[in-house]
């Protein structure tokens, strides 16, 4: 039976990646499926781009603009109900309270918040308890984010030494779900990019996703992907048909 894991780390920047110098990314390149330019949407701020990345519509459509939640004035069902109507197990383990609207409670198995702006070491922390409980239990699809890399973007601006630190940390904990879970097929992207200390501009340096899909082939995915392709390949490789409003196509 597949099962399925997105690791999202929040403000990611896919040259973040080249320039942190972790042996692991080399890896991810050599093993599975690729690209560093892939697009997220506009506006390129954390909710939108999460909204448009597990509902596969543009923002204009789910209505978030903002990184404050409104309910969708024409709901458009999301990755986790398609995948709780076809018999599917889902799992959230979040750092950022937002992000709890991304999908109706009753819709997920399992769901543990540890919050970014009151502990440290949350992306270790966060990854640990998904570790745990993976140990113990089996899920269809998980969804594990990491949020520290946006955070310190913002403090201290994306690309200087400490951000790059924090990208290393997350790929260190990629790395330790990816050595424990060879079952799962995983796949690591980001939500949106930055510069300076901030985001949500149309400049290539805040649109630019990277994307990874480990565990399906190896090779490089065409350029010109973007976020709401990925609600659609999850929902294609699990067996289920991706809803009939969204937008993005499968990759795989």
């Amino acid at each position: 039976m597949k099962k399925i894991m997105m690791i999202v780390v929040d403000g990611m920047r896919p040259d973040a990646l080249t320039a942190c110098g972790h042996p692991f990314v080399d890896t991810m390149k050599e093993e599975g499926l690729y690209t560093l330019t892939a697009r997220t949407v506009m506006p390129s701020v954390t909710l939108p781009c999460h909204m448009s990345l597990f509902h596969s519509v543009p923002p204009e459509r789910h209505g978030i603009m903002t990184n404050t939640y409104v309910p969708q004035v024409r709901p458009v069902q999301g990755l986790c109900e398609v995948l709780r109507a076809g018999g599917k197990a889902s799992a959230f383990f979040y750092t950022w309270h937002e992000l709890r609207d991304l999908t109706g409670p009753d819709s997920l198995a399992f769901s543990t918040f540890i919050n970014l702006h009151t502990y440290e070491n949350t992306d270790n922390l966060i990854t640990d308890r998904c570790i745990a409980y993976l140990n113990d239990n089996d899920l269809d699809f998980v969804f594990l984010y990491l949020g520290e890399t946006d955070m310190t973007g913002h403090k201290l601006g994306w690309m200087t030494d400490e951000y790059i630190k924090t990208v290393y940390n997350a790929v260190d904990n990629i790395e330790r779900v990816y050595n424990r879970f060879k079952d799962y097929t995983i796949i690591v992207t980001a939500d949106h990019g930055g510069h300076g200390r901030m985001h949500g501009s149309d400049m290539p340096e805040d649109m630019t996703i990277p994307l990874f899909i480990l565990g399906e082939g190896k090779g490089t995915l065409p350029p010109e992907i973007g976020i709401m392709d990925i609600a659609p390949t999850i929902v294609k490789l699990l067996g289920l048909t991706p809803d009939s409003e969204w937008e993005g196509k499968p990759l795989l």
